[in-house]
């Protein structure tokens, strides 16, 4: 069967509704404030009309624990600079801790080095106190920053937590980020601490990082320890780092595990934007507002105490942090650090049969891959225990969406987001209680105004407009590190609509309160009249049998001619003929619009990346005119970074150079 946008792939049943945390919440709020909703729709109403309603009930029915009583929810509603709960103090990383018991599991984890473990929630509260009294012995205070070049595993929660209870700062990259790229953020920064591995296997290799770790040290004259955990090698020897020691040694501390009493504003950690076209923006996000924004994601996301939550993410990215934060729940989460096509694809198919994990997190990428290589998880392995499957990172087309119910579980509640590392949260996503259609995000997230905004900044409805926030929410950004005046960040946001945030997307929210992002706003196609996203195109093009991946660039109005190409990478054996140039555009032309038919094809062996997976559209586009690539793109925050040389090439050859000035 043919599946196109918008039909209908899911309910829930009344059964799954009554059981829904949001319905618990729901009767929460009749039984304690006398506020009645009878939809999904007038709830998320109901939490952007009476925002400090909405987030001080957060706030009770999550039972925060404040040391100090706010003295009001919501000082005041500018953007920026809106001020949360002014006067509590309290620390995110007891809000974890608190859900310690003895005999439960806090973390499942497997990598390529290591076989499937379990670690206790009473390990964890111990390690973390191993390693917070560690940090107070070397002199570790408040405000000072601790960074982790670290990959996905239980250590480098253990050393975010301890470094949250003291009062100091977090920040991370992961081990496959390069010397350049990771000292673009640590040097922003000024760290006190390095915590590190010796390296970590990918893709069945080796990957060895000393060398890169004593590079870090010498540019980073600011850090006084560096703690190495030997990932790779068991036996080593770091007699040559100077002032290091052994994530073992660190081990042997003890001490009482207590949490520091920070303001609600405090910074929590340092997350960085992609920094493909510049130096990456350092943003700073506070223990209040990401405590809030995480436990409204789990609300969201129907996460419990009862289970258990895979997302594959590497700590580079804010899906690690939005996994920490399921925590909050007293939820056991799963971790996994290796290629999600290594040894085959069936490796994280079979961590959630080994795991019985009951959330499935991935990217579009992935599930693309899966439909190539024709794979039928649901009868291949046992995913009975899955409720819910959540992709995020890229838009997905229809035919995704059905692969999912075809061939992974007909009855799972597919729950696709989109947010933000800005704000480290869910913009719009799925909710247990409503319905999935094809190729579309279900909702609004409660407590966030989000709009498409018109050129007018007029709201419309199922028009492609930016996306925008009408109205603060807590964890957006405190500040950029270093920015003063908050020049960049004011850039970054609201220079576009003042007093408006503008996230820098395409959406389109449709009659019935779901949504479309079409991707990058600043990535736009405008083709004779006819404005459109790039996932548009690349559901079309990515739905030919023959394409593994796409990338598709405007560059209208830069020359004298409008021009727009489109590159393509092919199934292995396969070559890009006139006839598949042929079939390519009638997809086009069908599924999208004649108007948005390329005027050239390449064939090219992969298409450019950032170490997160999201495709290059902006720098290509910058090489394609001119640009040099050392100004146009940072390799070391690509995952691919040989994969831009063919654009160079092409920007200098007379066959484009002709073409685009026709």
């Amino acid at each position: 069967m043919v599946v196109k946008e918008g039909d209908l792939l899911w309910e829930p049943s009344e059964k799954q509704k009554e059981e829904a945390n949001i319905i618990k919440y729901m009767n929460w709020l009749e039984e304690t404030r006398n506020v009645s909703h009878q939809s999904y729709d007038d709830l998320w109403n109901w939490s952007v009309n009476h925002l400090e309603d909405f987030w001080e009930s957060i706030w009770e029915y999550y039972q925060v624990k404040s040391y100090t009583p706010y003295e009001s929810v919501l000082k005041n509603d500018r953007m920026p600079g809106a001020e949360w709960f002014s006067g509590a103090t309290l620390n995110y990383a007891e809000h974890i801790l608190r859900h310690a018991k003895p005999d439960k599991t806090a973390i499942y984890y497997k990598s390529e080095n290591r076989p499937l473990k379990e670690m206790s929630w009473k390990e964890l509260t111990e390690k973390t106190a191993s390693v917070a009294a560690y940090l107070k012995s070397v002199g570790v205070e408040r405000g000072d920053r601790v960074v982790a070049y670290m990959p996905n595993i239980p250590e480098t929660i253990i050393a975010f937590l301890a470094t949250a209870s003291i009062g100091a700062i977090w920040s991370s990259c992961a081990p496959e980020f390069g010397v350049g790229s990771t000292l673009d953020r640590f040097q922003q920064i000024e760290p006190k601490i390095l915590f590190t591995v010796d390296g970590y296997r990918y893709n069945g290799k080796a990957n060895p990082r000393m060398e890169t770790v004593e590079k870090l040290k010498e540019s980073l004259p600011t850090v006084e320890q560096v703690v190495i955990l030997p990932y790779l090698e068991e036996y080593l020897d770091i007699r040559n780092l100077e002032n290091s020691v052994r994530w073992e040694e660190v081990m042997e501390y003890s001490g009482e595990l207590i949490f520091e009493p920070v303001p609600f504003d405090h910074p929590l950690w340092i997350l960085y934007s992609s920094g493909t076209t510049g130096l990456p923006k350092a943003i700073v996000q506070g223990h209040g507002g990401i405590l809030l924004a995480h436990f409204s994601v789990n609300l969201q996301s129907n996460v419990t105490a009862n289970d258990r939550f895979f997302w594959y993410t590497t700590t580079g990215w804010m899906m690690w942090n939005i996994v920490v934060g399921v925590m909050t729940t007293g939820a056991s989460v799963v971790l996994y650090d290796g290629s999600p096509g290594y040894p085959d694809l069936g490796v994280l198919w079979r961590l959630a049969e080994e795991t019985k994990l009951t959330t499935f997190g991935t990217s579009p990428a992935f599930i693309l891959n899966c439909m190539k290589a024709g794979m039928k998880p649901g009868e291949t392995y046992d995913l009975s225990h899955i409720h819910t499957f959540s992709y995020t990172g890229a838009p997905l087309s229809p035919e995704g969406f059905k692969w999912v119910y075809d061939e992974v579980k007909s009855d799972v509640r597919l729950a696709p987001s989109s947010g933000g590392t800005d704000i480290c949260a869910g913009i719009v996503s799925g909710s247990p209680l409503l319905p999935v259609y094809a190729g579309e995000i279900p909702g609004r997230n409660l407590g966030v105004a989000v709009y498409a905004y018109n050129d007018n900044a007029q709201p419309v409805t199922d028009e492609i407009g930016e996306l925008v926030m009408t109205k603060p929410f807590p964890s957006m950004p405190l500040f950029f590190w270093n920015d003063q005046d908050n020049k960049r960040y004011k850039e970054s946001y609201f220079d576009h609509f003042p007093g408006v945030w503008r996230h820098g997307d395409l959406i389109k929210i449709t009659e019935r309160g779901s949504a479309i992002i079409y991707g990058r706003s600043d990535a736009t196609i405008n083709r004779l009249g006819v404005r459109s996203g790039s996932s548009e195109i690349y559901n079309a093009v990515e739905a030919v049998p023959e394409v593994m991946d796409s990338l598709i660039v405007d560059l209208s109005g830069y020359f004298h001619q409008p021009y727009m190409p489109l590159f393509v990478v092919l199934r292995e054996e396969m070559t890009l003929t006139d006839s598949l140039k042929d079939k390519i555009n009638r997809k086009i032309k069908t599924d999208v619009s004649p108007r948005l038919i390329p005027d050239d094809i390449f064939a090219i062996k992969e298409v450019p990346r950032t170490l997160t997976g999201k495709k290059m559209e902006i720098p290509v586009r910058k090489i394609l005119l001119g640009t040099p690539v050392e100004k146009a793109a940072s390799v070391d925050a690509m995952s691919n970074p040989d994969s831009i040389n063919y654009f160079v090439q092409l920007a200098n050859s007379s066959r484009f150079t002709q073409n685009s000035n026709m």
